[in-house]
Formats: structure tokens, sequence, C-alpha cells
């Protein structure tokens, strides 16, 4: 993720480290912010706002824990916040479609479908099972950095990650089911 030696740059009062290191961490912040909130709108003022916190808590990070960990426990803890107090919204954004040059329109349609499932499906599970869910699978988080990131028992984390999977096959198959004459969409 971002090099030691920028951190401790960064913390040390250089500005171009720290400018460094928050334009590293960026994506992956904005990101988990998305999937846990499920929003784009809302995720970019969760990332948003969590850059500044990072920004202005830089010298409280000890490198008892990893840097990634560190900055994934600041994002997702003002997640569940704003999660917590949010009303629901839609975003425009998330029903546009690209169409690349290898894939059909079927495909493509069918792709955003099944990626719109998934994604509603992440939203339904409870907040904390959501957490480590997108911790795992799409931060590519083991489970000591989950564990360490929520400030969780190894156990904890992997009794919410396994409760998560049943949670999802479970709403998942129903999204499979027929409903009569309705057609998707």
């Amino acid at each position: 993720m971002v090099a030691p030696e920028v951190i401790k740059a960064a913390q040390s009062g250089d500005r171009d480290a720290l400018i460094t290191l928050l334009r590293e961490i960026e994506n992956h912040v904005y990101r988990t912010a998305y999937y846990i909130l499920n929003n784009e709108q809302d995720a970019m003022d969760a990332a948003q706002e969590a850059l500044i916190r990072i920004y202005t808590k830089i010298n409280s990070y000890e490198e008892k824990a990893q840097f990634k960990t560190w900055v994934q426990r600041i994002v997702t803890n003002l997640c569940i916040d704003k999660f917590r107090r949010a009303k629901p919204t839609v975003s425009i954004e998330q029903h546009d479609l690209s169409f690349t040059d290898h894939k059909t329109v079927e495909d493509e349609v069918m792709s955003s479908y099944i990626a719109q499932d998934i994604r509603d499906a992440i939203y339904k599970l409870p907040e904390h099972h959501r957490s480590v869910v997108v911790l795992r699978y799409l931060q590519d988080f083991s489970y000591n950095e989950i564990a360490e990131s929520l400030d969780l028992p190894i156990n904890t984390v992997k009794s919410y990650l396994f409760r998560a999977r049943q949670q999802l096959q479970t709403i998942l198959r129903e999204y499979k089911k027929p409903s009569g004459d309705a057609v998707r969409g």
C-alpha cells in the first residue's frame, strides 16, 4: 500500500509525503466506503471525511498495526456511523451502463444485473457482517487484518464471515427465483 518511509515523512511534517500518502490510499478508501454504504455520493462524502481524518490524525498512527488496517478502521467506523444516521438514497450513476467491444449488449446487461444483485445483497447484511465481507472479499484483507481493523477477536471475524456467507446465499437465491411472469429490470 504505502511505503513506510512515506508514512514516517508524513508524520514528521513533510507536506509532499502526506499528499503522496493520501493519493495512494484514496481509491482504497473510496472503494471500502462505497461497498459499505452502497451509494456513490455517500461514499464520496465518507471517503473525503476519512482522508481528512487521516490527514489530521497521521501522528497518532503507531506501527503496532499495519497502516492499511489503521486506515480501514477509520473508514469503516465513519461508514458505520454514516450508515446508522443515513436515509436511503439512489444514485443515478449506478444505473449507467458502459459497453466494451468484446461483450455483447446482453452480456453487459446481465453482468450489470449480477453486480447490482451482489451489491444489494451485501447492503442487506447487518452492518457488522457487511464490514467483514467488504474487508475480506473486496479489500482482500486477511482474517488478522480484519480483526485488527475492526478491533474484534479473530474467531468473531470468522463467525461473522461464516454467517454473512450464509445470509448472502439466502439473499441471492431469492433473486434467482422466478416470480411468475415478471420480467427482470
